[in-house]
């Protein structure tokens, strides 16, 4: 069922993550616990964000519908859909970052100017469904998958705010909201202010086992986009072939 075995144990812990979800969904009835176990759960869930990106890479199932399905799930935590980022960032934000004329998570402004962390992760945010529309363009059969998979997943949660409006924003909506713009923030030191045509000086790496544990080694930043398709497990490994060529001061270990 697993492409890779070590996808089990994250998988299983945020599939638990929705499960308890719709347990609250369907149980409780205070808004008070609603919204305090939307606060509690923001940065948990902002970590699911980093597994969501890295399935959009390597896809964790052999099945097709259960990728599907787990996307679902994905979106409810991060509000990413079924293909956005494989559209917005492997097949844009992968081959652009680079060229800010181009990024879809550039984070200079058009006169050239470097843009402040709050008004990236606004811009890239507030841009990410029509950049990553943009993109597939270019790629018709995944642009129909985003449409439909995106509407399907929006009229579900649609229809759990109709039946219970409260549970559903707190559960639902807002961490879709909050996912998405933790995410974008989340990114910014990933390459904000390298201004290099050489790969291997463009990307900032934490190599906090802390962090690693938790994102799925997305810290061996620039190993992940040396070769974007390698499995997050045996970015360490890949990490360690290319980091002569990763210049000192791009190297942080903060666990956050």
């Amino acid at each position: 069922m697993f492409k890779f075995p070590e996808d089990r144990i994250p998988v299983t812990i945020i599939l638990s993550i929705s499960l308890l979800d719709f347990a609250l969904y369907g149980l409780c009835e205070s808004i008070w616990i609603l919204f305090l176990y939307w606060v509690l759960m923001i940065i948990p869930k902002g970590k699911i964000c980093a597994w969501n990106h890295h399935h959009q890479h390597t896809p964790t199932f052999r099945s097709k519908y259960f990728n599907r399905l787990l996307e679902f799930f994905y979106a409810l935590h991060t509000g990413v859909t079924t293909n956005l980022w494989l559209l917005h960032h492997v097949l844009g934000h992968h081959l652009n970052f680079l060229d800010q004329t181009k990024d879809e998570s550039r984070w200079k402004r058009k006169d050239g100017d470097n843009m402040g962390e709050f008004e990236y992760t606004l811009n890239v945010a507030g841009t990410a469904y029509y950049r990553g529309y943009q993109v597939g363009k270019s790629h018709p059969k995944k642009q129909r998958e985003f449409l439909f998979y995106s509407a399907l997943t929006f009229i579900i949660v649609a229809t759990l705010v109709i039946y219970k409006p409260a549970a559903g924003l707190f559960l639902f909506v807002l961490p879709m909201i909050s996912g998405l713009v933790l995410t974008s923030w989340a990114t910014y030191d990933h390459h904000s202010g390298l201004n290099t045509d050489n790969e291997f000086e463009a990307s900032r790496n934490n190599l906090h086992p802390f962090f690693n544990l938790t994102t799925g080694n997305l810290g061996y930043h620039t190993a992940h986009h040396y070769k974007q398709g390698v499995h997050w497990s045996k970015l360490p490994e890949l990490h360690e072939k290319i980091k002569s060529k990763i210049p000192a001061n791009l190297y942080k270990t903060s666990w956050i």
